[in-house]
Formats: structure tokens, C-alpha cells, sequence
């Protein structure tokens, strides 16, 4: 297993994560089956979103002798009421429910205390604004959750929630068809073909999507990524929009791939699906690769965007190119060059500024780029 800073947390977390979602239809013994052979992979960050007893049972148990062994990541205005899963932002709910998790987890802290959910610019209002995140900065200040989070599918209210300067680590849906879409307050809108007909539907990221990308990098604050695999439907070509399958490894790596990503928690109802995700951080390069399948599906296929994928290595003067394009997006989604930014690119070893223009590298580029247009724009942008 790989392992990557959590932002500004300074955790170590695996590249792969694990959901929840499964624990609700397993039995006891298969759930508890299942998170050992997540540890025993070497996965270490665990997501809970859940607010059904049996799923806050199962991830209790698997942590019970083991606390050290899991960065948990779990939410706050997520309740189980009357027998139902509610969203809620009632605190006589918000704090009931709150209670149970701490309770049935059998911990005194979770690492990541997540607001659940917030898509809409109403809601994020309320929960800003209002007691919730009263709640959870009281809780923080306590010691009860270590850091905070937020998880949402809207990358404009994630923008927001980033410029807060409140949360560390934000939860977030990608993979490369929601990424061509503009943000939408309506989550469903992510899993319907029509959405994929529409006019502004690009093919390439959508430039808010860039810039929450771009803003979490530079800002220190962790992406976690959740549907990495758009609920199945980018591993069967029929139902992908892109009209071609991808395979979990390029799923996993495209997430893994975006700018502020620290890990992505693949979605698993059994131990050889786990293994499979897990499998990922062993593979070859080339079975990762999503290039050639983006840059030639038969709908929306990515041209003219550098995609950081590396196919234009080896650069005849010894420039990382995927890294300077990567920097020089990260200021252009922002409209400023961030000082952390700078100080990044200062510590290259070649800058775009030694660009010799050969071309070598575009004739290798599988997205079209012009690389050596963006190397000049780059050193025009950051004086070297």
C-alpha cells in the first residue's frame, strides 16, 4: 500500500480507502471479514457516512484493540431516525446522533468529523452560519474530532466551504465523467445519461472542477474521494458516457491523478473487490494508464488539456512537464500565482523556462497538447 499526506493534517493515510455503504447488507462476521482484510492490505483510512446502527456497530468492532490502526473519517448530521436514514440539521437531532456515533464507535475521537452533505447554497448557508458548525468547532475544541470535514458533490459550495479556512479535508465525488459536467445542486443529475447530452458539457475538466482541484493544493486542504467509479457505470461500456469501459486500476488512478487528492475510497461489498482496489498500488504503470481509452472514447473524448498522465516523458532538457503544467493550471483555476505555488515551482530542478521547443514531447502527448506553448506560458507566469 501507498501512502499519502492528508493535506494539512499531517496523517498518513492509504492511497485506498474503504466505504461504509457495504456494512448495511453484510452480516456481522462478513463485515468484520471484510475491514481485516482492509487492514491487513494496508488500508488505514475508513469512511463513515453511515448512520445505520449496524454500520456504526461493525466499524466499533473492527477498531476495538486497533484504534491506532484507523484514520476515521466519519459525519456529523447524519442520524437514524424512526427507523430511517435522515440528513438532518436539527441539533435535537445533530446531537443525538452524534452521541450514538461516538458511542457505538467505543472511541473517544475521530479523526475527521465530517458535515454531511451539503450541495446546495441554502444549506451550506445554514450550516455556516448557523449552529451546526457551532457544534462542530465545539467538538473540535474538545478533542472529540481531531480535524474537520465536509463532504458535497457541488464544487462551488466545496470552493466556499475551502475559503472558510474551517475545514481540512473535503469529501468530494470524482471521476472523469462528473468532472466534464458544470457544478448542479441536484446530485442525480450525476447519474443520468441525458446530463451527458447537454450543450456545456465539455471535454475536458470543467473549470470550477479545476479550480476546487487547484485551491485544495495549494490551500493544504485533503480531497477524499468518493464514486470514483460513477456508481459502476465508467466500468461497463454501456452505460459509461465516455461509450467505453474503464478498469478499476484506471478509475482508481485517474482520481488519484487530481490535484489534492490524498486517497480514494473505492467502493466494495466483498473482500475480492477490496483486493482488487488494493491491487491497484502494485500494478504496472501501463495497466493504470487511462490515456489512450480518454483520449479515443468514442463520446467526450479529453483533447487539449494536460491530464498529468506522463506520456510526454522523457523531456529532451530534463523538464518534469506533468509538474510545471500541473503548477501553472493550479494559478490559472485560481487567477494568482498562490506563494505556496511559487515556492513549489522554485524547487524545480528544470523550469518551463529551459524548454528547448523540440516537440519531442507532443508528438508523444495521447491528449494533444501544445506543450510547448504552455512551457512558455509557464515561464512568462512564474519568471523562469
Amino acid at each position: 500500500m501507498n501512502y499519502r499526506t492528508l493535506g494539512r493534517t499531517g496523517l498518513k493515510v492509504s492511497e485506498i480507502g474503504l466505504g461504509s455503504e457495504a456494512f448495511v447488507k453484510l452480516s456481522p462476521e462478513e463485515a468484520q471479514g471484510l475491514i481485516d482484510a482492509a487492514v491487513e492490505a494496508g488500508v488505514n483510512y475508513f469512511d463513515l457516512y453511515n448512520a445505520e446502527p449496524q454500520a456504526r456497530d461493525a466499524i466499533g468492532l473492527g477498531m476495538k484493540g486497533r484504534r491506532e490502526k484507523f484514520v476515521l473519517q466519519a459525519h456529523m448530521c447524519s442520524a437514524w431516525i424512526d427507523g430511517q436514514y435522515k440528513r438532518t440539521r436539527d441539533m435535537a437531532q445533530v446531537v443525538p446522533a452524534f452521541e450514538d456515533l461516538m458511542q457505538r464507535l467505543g472511541t473517544d475521537y475521530i479523526d475527521v468529523g465530517m458535515i454531511h452533505y451539503v450541495d446546495e447554497q441554502k444549506d451550506f448557508d445554514t450550516v455556516f452560519s448557523g449552529p451546526v458548525i457551532e457544534f462542530a468547532k465545539e467538538q473540535k475544541a474538545a478533542g472529540r474530532v481531531k480535524h474537520l470535514g465536509m463532504s458535497t458533490h457541488n464544487p462551488r459550495v466545496a470552493i466556499q466551504a475551502v475559503k472558510t479556512g474551517l475545514i481540512d479535508v473535503i469529501m468530494f465525488s470524482i471521476n472523469p465523467a462528473y468532472d466534464i459536467l458544470p457544478p448542479n445542486e441536484d446530485v442525480n443529475t450525476l447519474f443520468e445519461a441525458s446530463t451527458y447530452e447537454a450543450l456545456d458539457v465539455l471535454s475536458s475538466t470543467d473549470p470550477v472542477r479545476q479550480e476546487l482541484y487547484s485551491l485544495c493544493e495549494s490551500e493544504g486542504v485533503a480531497l477524499t474521494v468518493m464514486k470514483p467509479y460513477g456508481g459502476g457505470a465508467l466500468l461497463d461500456a454501456k452505460e459509461s458516457p465516455f461509450g467505453a469501459a474503464m478498469t478499476v486500476a484506471q478509475c482508481l488512478h485517474y482520481c488519484l491523478t487530481r490535484p489534492g487528492v490524498a486517497t480514494v475510497l473505492a467502493g466494495v461489498h466483498n473482500i475480492d473487490q477490496l483486493n482488487e482496489a488494493a491491487a491497484y498500488c502494485t500494478l504496472p504503470d501501463e495497466e493504470k494508464d487511462y490515456s489512450a481509452l480518454l483520449s479515443s472514447c468514442p463520446a467526450h473524448p479529453f483533447t487539449d488539456k494536460c491530464m498529468y498522465c506522463g506520456h510526454c516523458a522523457p523531456c529532451t532538457a530534463g523538464i518534469d512537464i506533468a509538474t510545471v503544467n500541473k503548477f501553472a493550471d493550479l494559478c490559472e483555476a485560481q487567477g494568482m500565482v498562490p506563494e505556496t505555488v511559487r515556492e513549489h515551482y522554485a524547487v524545480l530542478e528544470k523550469k518551463a523556462g529551459d524548454c528547448i521547443a523540440c516537440g519531442a514531447c507532443e508528438s508523444r502527448c495521447p491528449f494533444g497538447v501544445k506543450i510547448v506553448e504552455h512551457m512558455e506560458k509557464a515561464k512568462n507566469l512564474f519568471g523562469a
